[in-house]
């Protein structure tokens, strides 16, 4: 089985809405929340820090870990090709707020664009379950 870890952050601004990265990877495209991979050594918290900037052009200060999301992905369900096992991906989620910088699209990345959605706009987009979770254990939608 292979093994992916990664750190998102949910962030809302003073009107509620929540800060979402449109990732488009080849066929597949979603919502999600931004955030990405590990590099190699590097903490979870630099990750997110870095990600939320990468994705959006935000800078963020994290304001606690809301939780890990553990999640088996079946071989045929896996987006790229040529994989013949399992991928474990734990997901690190952070609340984190904004301190800086401007929103602007990712370049060459996994994601193509970032914007702010009201949370009641988000069961309507086409997004990812990560979302769910995250707002979920954010405290921003009921169970």
């Amino acid at each position: 089985m292979d093994l992916r870890v990664a750190a998102y952050a949910v962030i809302t601004d003073g009107d509620g809405r929540v800060l979402l990265a449109h990732w488009n990877q080849g066929h597949r495209a979603a919502w999600t929340l931004p955030g990405g991979g590990l590099e190699a050594g590097e903490d979870p918290e630099s990750a997110a820090r870095r990600e939320v900037r990468e994705e959006t052009g935000y800078r963020v200060e994290l304001d606690g870990l809301l939780g890990i999301d553990s999640r088996v992905i079946p071989v045929r369900e896996r987006i790229q090709s040529g994989h013949d096992r399992p991928l474990h991906a734990l997901r690190v989620i952070y609340r984190a707020h904004v301190v800086g910088g401007r929103l602007r699209n990712e370049v060459d990345g996994s994601t193509d664009r970032a914007e702010w959605f009201a949370l009641e706009a988000i069961p309507t987009l086409q997004h990812v379950k990560l979302i769910d979770v995250g707002l979920h254990l954010a405290g921003l939608t009921p169970a």
